[in-house]
């Protein structure tokens, strides 16, 4: 069983959510010895090794904290990023409107930091095989890097080819062998022709964009294909209710646009979509439009190297500790710098959750 979904009572090199009186949460990992510190006092490690999950304890003032180990959700919104992830309402929706399941062979491009890596290597299981296309090494490095944290290993049916997915895809995947694809990039219209030859009859092929530009085109290459059923797009919003006795409303803060999620399933060959009953347009439109609307310049957010330099060694370090299985550094959890060489071994840094860290799409 991979780290990631342990259970059972606490062991060393678990990584462990404590919650504070105030919600304030704080990711550690096990180590014999060790000692959590924050301005409320500390906690020993060792008084959390051998409880069962979801245990109170209390550290040296009696302050109680709620001890978990996190769930997949929790690791993605804290873990080191590359690039922007796919939030968890998000990847939920991928993963049932591409309808993945276990065993499925599936093409993901490109694969940002890891996250919706996470989501895809779960649904799929041991017997699937999940093909990750990225044109940046610095990102695929910090994605690595986050699998391997969360799995306490490199997963054996998981793969990260650098380079342009239009090119590397072929060799990869042989035509017709693939059941889903999901395409998250700047210009997925580009790599419509690749993965139609790699998808299977009845697949399905999903793109996660955030523009609607962005939508609107790639919905038109798709169309003009004829390969494919009509696409279907839509996006999602999640709204938290505060919920205490008679006091009952809306929260206050809400994850509200982050992407669109467009979905269309591949055509037998030779086969034509039956021709939709719909008025007639009242606009016309040329590739020459489409430049004009949607410039070459999409809008990417770059990351500084010095930043993503960084990121990528937060990655790594935690992905070390996580395969040896010791728990030695639990600082290098989730982006947060190593302890000081001069430093008591007892002592370690610990990373408090942003649900809305990282960059923006």
């Amino acid at each position: 069983m991979s780290r990631g979904e342990a259970s059972g009572p606490f062991r060393v090199g678990d990584r462990v959510q404590l919650t504070g009186p105030k919600g304030r949460m704080h990711t550690i990992t096990l180590q014999p010895g060790a000692l959590f510190h924050s301005h409320k006092g500390p906690i020993a490690h060792d008084d959390l090794i051998g409880l069962p999950d979801g245990s109170v304890v209390a550290n040296q003032v009696g302050i109680e904290y709620l001890a978990l180990r996190p769930l997949l959700s929790d690791f993605v919104m804290s873990m080191p990023r590359g690039a922007a992830i796919v939030y968890p309402k998000d990847a939920a929706q991928i993963l049932a409107q591409a309808d993945v399941f276990p065993g499925a062979t599936v093409v993901e491009a490109g694969v940002g930091s890891g996250a919706l890596s996470l989501w895809l290597l779960r649904a799929i299981g041991p017997q699937g095989r999940l093909l990750s296309f990225e044109r940046r090494e610095e990102f695929a490095d910090v994605a690595r890097g986050n699998v391997a944290t969360f799995h306490g290993e490199d997963p054996a049916n998981w793969s990260i080819t650098l380079g342009d997915l239009a090119q590397a895809l072929p060799e990869q995947a042989p035509a017709a062998s693939v059941d889903r694809v999901v395409l998250d990039m700047l210009a997925p219209w580009e790599c419509v022709d690749a993965v139609s030859t790699a998808l299977k009859p009845g697949g399905v092929l999903l793109c996660y964009v955030a523009t609607v530009t962005q939508l609107s085109r790639v919905a038109e290459a798709i169309r003009a294909t004829g390969w494919y059923t009509d696409p279907v797009a839509n996006e999602t919003m999640v709204r938290g209710w505060h919920v205490q006795g008679l006091a009952v409303r809306p929260d206050h803060r809400m994850i509200a646009h982050t992407g669109f999620l467009l979905t269309a399933r591949r055509l037998a060959p030779g086969a034509e979509l039956p021709e939709l009953k719909r008025r007639p347009s009242k606009t016309e439109f040329s590739d020459e439009d489409f430049e004009a609307w949607t410039p070459g310049a999409l809008g990417e957010r770059s990351v500084s190297d010095k930043s993503l330099r960084k990121r990528v060694r937060a990655a790594d370090a935690a992905a070390r500790r996580s395969r040896e299985g010791d728990g030695s550094a639990a600082a290098a959890d989730h982006g947060a710098a190593e302890p000081d060489a001069a430093q008591p071994p007892a002592r370690i840094e610990t990373v408090e959750h942003d649900d809305h860290a990282g960059d923006a799409r």
